[in-house]
């Protein structure tokens, strides 16, 4: 005993049990944690085995089918359409909310009212999906006069090419003119000093141009070509004349007038207020013309919800929402940049441009990371906005993988193939899971 201790190390002490830090058993843990489990269990864990089952079995649920309804996934049309579709989502929803996001939170971080204009961006994300659907149908409607989107997109079309004032204007009974492609064209020739009627009809009173005034009978003159176009109609029956311009009938206010000999035009003129016009000697002989673009239809815009826009429109209304969502977590990680390095970059000559992208953009990658993936596993799942903005003509041109399952599954009765998208869509999801998580272990290690 004496000679251990004299030539030895003293023996260490036993170990003591490592208790929790809250004094808390593990069985008292599992007990508090198997609630949570048991809903996990029956509401995450049961419904993906029972749909992983079920994707191997026909529509009755009886007979095995083995991997046909996953081949139906690369052979059913809507569903290789939804596919297509779902690719385009998930390249560009994501990418345009990110830049989106990072614009906003980079011009903000200056601004006295950048606090005000990220509340603004960021409301949307209060909405409800259903919410934003009736108000994006509304707004994509093809109506100017009801659809935001074509007002001011047919308001930016008609600042550089204005829509004819008298679309629907022709030649009523009687007329001096006849059709020619989409204008209409005298049937004689004219000479120098005579007055030509140009009578139409067809416009609403309501319709006529504002600077419009009582059309009045041209004058004469010897060595010109003078005329009248007007509105040939007067209200009451019995009231006008024929080809003849009558007290209180509008002159079609500039409309332009062609002189034509051998398809040429030789001379031009636009129609006063009053319905008159003059043109030079060298229409003597020539035959007058109103050419197509008189009597062209307005432009009413895009059709936005098409079978070729619908999926851009659907993605802009996403982007609106979720570009608030992806500038608020960019504010928050730009925050926490360090000052002295912007500034170090500064100093030594680069411009804001460059600060932006050598300094900020690498500084903020784990969070454009962390947005761009959240955004990729949301527009996986994307349902609701497609299903409501989408009208019924085009909704399978807008399809994607989670409408396509709610239709197999409800609306066509295959619950097997269903089924299958619902684990396709799983796959889909998982590997953009586990990069998420192994980011986020990286980041809690460093």
């Amino acid at each position: 005993m004496a000679s251990a201790t004299a030539g030895g190390a003293a023996p260490a002490p036993p170990a003591r049990q490592r208790k929790s830090v809250t004094g808390t058993r593990a069985t008292v843990a599992a007990l508090f944690l198997l609630p949570a489990l048991v809903l996990l269990g029956a509401l995450v864990v049961y419904p993906i085995g029972y749909s992983v089952v079920r994707s191997f079995y026909d529509q009755s649920g009886d007979g095995f089918a083995g991997i046909d309804n996953y081949k139906a996934l690369f052979s059913d049309d809507g569903i290789r359409t939804a596919l297509k579709n779902n690719v385009i989502w998930v390249v560009f929803a994501p990418t345009v909310a990110t830049a989106l996001g990072l614009i906003f939170a980079v011009l903000t971080e200056r601004v006295s009212w950048g606090t005000a204009f990220k509340l603004v961006v960021f409301m949307p994300m209060a909405i409800s999906m259903l919410a934003s659907g009736i108000i994006f149908r509304l707004v994509y409607d093809q109506d100017p006069d009801k659809g935001v989107a074509n007002a001011v997109w047919v308001g930016v079309h008609d600042t550089f090419a204005p829509a004819s004032a008298f679309p629907r204007a022709h030649p009523g009974r009687e007329s001096p003119l006849t059709p020619e492609k989409g204008g209409f064209v005298t049937r004689d020739t004219v000479r120098a000093g005579q007055s030509v009627a140009l009578p139409l009809v067809g416009v609403a009173p309501d319709r006529m141009p504002d600077g419009a005034r009582k059309a009045v009978r041209a004058a004469t003159d010897p060595g010109k070509v003078t005329g009248t176009a007007w509105q040939d109609f007067t209200r009451g029956k019995g009231v006008g004349r024929l080809g003849r311009v009558d007290p209180g009938e509008l002159g079609y206010s500039g409309m332009r007038v062609e002189a034509v000999k051998d398809g040429k035009v030789v001379d031009s003129a636009t129609v006063a207020d009053d319905g008159t016009f003059t043109l030079s000697g060298d229409a003597d002989g020539a035959r007058l013309r109103l050419p197509a673009d008189n009597f062209k239809e307005p432009y009413n815009g895009l059709d936005w919800l098409g079978p070729s826009l619908v999926t851009p429109a659907i993605i802009g209304s996403y982007v609106w929402m979720w570009a608030g969502f992806a500038m608020v977590l960019i504010a928050a990680g730009l925050a926490g940049v360090p000052r002295e390095l912007l500034e170090a970059a500064r100093v030594d000559g680069a411009n804001e441009w460059q600060v932006f992208r050598r300094v900020t953009v690498p500084l903020l990658a784990p969070v454009l990371a962390v947005v761009a993936v959240t955004l990729m596993i949301n527009v996986l799942k994307v349902f609701d906005l497609v299903f409501i903005i989408a009208p019924g003509s085009s909704q399978d041109d807008a399809n994607v993988l989670a409408l396509e399952l709610y239709r197999k599954g409800f609306a066509e009765d295959q619950p097997g193939i269903a089924s299958a998208i619902a684990v396709f869509l799983l796959l889909l999801v998982i590997p953009v899971m586990l990069f998420n998580v192994r980011r986020l272990r990286r980041e809690v290690r460093r």
